[in-house]
């Protein structure tokens, strides 16, 4: 079975999910839509693909699936509309900011029975896949402890960070999905705290470029994150997991994974500058177990729930900032 999708949108994350559909064997892409006609234009001409409309898209006969690659504020609307029009959908983080809006999208993909998966693709990354294959191998006992790292080189434009719903949605909801990946279990409580020690532009916008979140799951399990979007060295992603018997982590990734020694020391090759490098073979990974899970009837995961989840955990996590104080994680 070979699986047809279209790519919704065609920005930077687009043409990354537009070159792992064409390099599968068991998928094909269709079409490509986009707000600015040359983005689609060039992906329809690298990839051998058509330029349509999101309403032929949508009533398209030859398009299983579709890649959901557009601007936050419309991903609730297009999954529901083509979870309706009975396509797969994989979507991008997060399906919105807002947790309303989220579970009313995910009641119509229930009641479309539609197969929808949410892109948090640091789960397919394959040394934090390492990570917990060790966890579930039984090889450091039950877990009890995780630390995530996770700075970037440097904060994005401003007008990227307005529109954000703020570090804690948009940056650490990533370790968020990662915290619950590796713990196990669901995140009942967090302690957050921010700062602004980058830009002091990104106080005026009413976010944070330095933050802080303690979880707590109800069997007492806790997960420590820290973040910075400013980390002069390179793109920084280090997870630990610590458990009853031992301790497993996942050091950061480099271009070329050597070491050198001479008269000045121990020398390794700068750290990946930010995630489309960083993350290249998960973000393939996810599409190919997408794929896979479509054309082999298995479950899908990510979930919708999962992506509802982490945007709880979110939630709670710029309350505790503001008001400086631990804040139970709505179910």
């Amino acid at each position: 079975m070979i699986v047809r999708f279209a790519l919704l949108g065609a920005g930077r994350i687009g043409k990354v999910h537009a070159k792992a559909v064409s390099g599968n064997p068991d998928a094909e892409l269709i079409a490509v839509t986009d707000a600015f006609a040359q983005a689609a234009l060039d992906v329809a001409e690298r990839y051998e693909c058509a330029v349509r409309s999101m309403d032929e898209i949508e009533a398209s006969q030859d398009v299983d699936a579709v890649i959901i690659c557009t601007p936050t504020d419309t991903h609730s609307d297009l999954i529901g509309r083509f979870a309706k029009a009975g396509k797969a959908v994989f979507c991008e983080k997060p399906i919105d900011l807002s947790v309303d809006r989220v579970r009313t999208c995910l009641d119509v993909v229930r009641a479309t029975d539609a197969k929808l998966m949410v892109g948090f693709n640091r789960r397919f990354d394959p040394s934090f896949l390492a990570v917990r294959s060790a966890i579930d191998d039984g090889q450091i006992g039950a877990v009890e402890l995780v630390q995530i790292t996770s700075r970037d080189p440097g904060p994005p434009p401003a007008d990227y960070i307005s529109s954000s719903g703020g570090i804690f949605r948009d940056m650490t909801i990533h370790d968020f999905d990662m915290a619950r990946f590796l713990l196990g279990e669901d995140v009942t409580a967090v302690t957050a705290t921010g700062s602004v020690m980058v830009d002091p532009q990104i106080e005026t916008l009413g976010d944070y470029d330095t933050a802080s979140a303690l979880l707590e799951t109800a069997s007492g399990k806790q997960c420590v994150i820290t973040n910075s979007r400013r980390a002069h060295y390179g793109y920084d992603q280090r997870i630990e997991a610590h458990g009853s018997k031992g301790m497993v982590r996942a050091e950061n990734q480099r271009p070329v994974m050597i070491e050198m020694a001479n008269a000045d020391g121990f020398h390794r090759p700068p750290l990946h500058d930010f995630f489309m490098t960083r993350y290249e073979e998960a973000y393939a990974a996810e599409i190919s177990a997408f794929i896979a899970a479509l054309r082999d009837g298995a479950a899908i995961s990510p979930t919708g729930e999962d992506g509802l989840k982490a945007l709880l955990i979110a939630d709670a996590a710029t309350k505790s900032a503001q008001q400086k104080q631990r804040v139970l994680v709505e179910k």
